[in-house]
């Protein structure tokens, strides 16, 4: 018997699905290859009945019903699905330790190209680092990108606002504070993992993973691992240039039709930023992701 359910667990090539009745099974792709994303709706078929202790069975993934958007990040040799049906991306840095601008840029970039609702989350804002913090992400706000400033230790309820109606996926670098916010915002989360734990034999298929919670009934959250890295080789030179919203009055104006933006002459992006049109450190970054 076939049935449809949503990945709200990925863990290398097991999975978990939810079922539109609450029962969850632990799911295996048919094949070696698995390109199955949490946040996934999947077409299955169960492979064992469901435990009575934990409601749980087994069962392997047929194929991928057609998703919405594909978040992801590349390198030359391979790439690595972080979410799929999302309509935002929340971007978590912090004031202590200090936040990486590129892989902000990055992320952000990786928005874009999949016309995802973005917004930036400055944590630990009460620490006294903030003003620092605040000015690295001046350039962000004056752009036009939403940036929430909160302390997840203290209080998180400025952010639930923005994640109604939205199936969210919270990235960033380890140590800014995603996972106190996670536990902040859904207070089952540390029993949820443990529980997954159990399922997929004490963790052993735990090392790395994604995890989706319901908020609501329409509202979720995705939690990826920490990244220190976020490739961007599957987006061309034009599409990561798109990105840069400050960048588009001035497309199309440069001497050259494949200029770089590097050290061209009549370079009209190089132009505005030297008028102060576009920020330096801006198109510092956009030289920095194009050059490798």
């Amino acid at each position: 018997m076939k049935l449809q359910g949503l990945v709200i667990a990925a863990y290398g090539r097991h999975y978990l699905a939810e079922l539109p009745d609450g029962e969850i099974l632990e799911c295996v792709p048919r094949g070696k290859k698995s390109d199955v994303a949490c946040g996934d709706t999947v077409q299955i078929e169960r492979t064992s009945a469901p435990s009575t202790a934990l409601r749980t069975g087994s069962a392997v993934i047929e194929r991928i019903l057609p998703r919405s958007t594909l978040l992801y990040r590349s390198d030359a040799y391979k790439q690595k699905i972080i979410a799929a049906n999302v309509s935002q991306i929340i971007v978590v840095v912090a004031t202590e330790p200090s936040f990486n601008d590129e892989l902000l840029a990055r992320c952000l970039i990786a928005a874009h190209d999949q016309k995802l609702q973005t917004l930036i989350v400055l944590n630990k804002c009460d620490l006294p680092q903030i003003e620092a913090a605040r000015a690295q992400l001046a350039p962000y706000r004056k752009i036009g990108y939403r940036v929430l400033e909160l302390s997840a230790k203290q209080d998180v309820t400025p952010l639930l606002p923005c994640l109604q109606a939205h199936t969210s996926v919270l990235v960033g670098q380890s140590g800014m504070g995603k996972s106190t916010l996670i536990n902040a915002l859904i207070p089952d989360a540390l029993a949820a993992t443990r529980e997954i734990s159990t399922v997929l034999d004490s963790g052993k298929h735990t090392t790395t993973h994604a995890r989706l919670y319901h908020l609501n009934a329409n509202s979720h959250l995705i939690d990826c691992p920490g990244v220190q890295l976020f490739g961007l080789h599957h987006l061309d030179f034009a599409a990561i240039e798109r990105s840069f919203p400050e960048f588009l009055p001035y497309l199309g104006q440069c001497r050259f039709a494949n200029c770089s933006h590097s050290h061209e002459p009549d370079c009209a992006i190089r132009k505005a930023t030297e008028e102060g049109k576009i920020d330096r450190r801006r198109l510092m970054l956009f030289q920095q992701i194009t050059a490798h």
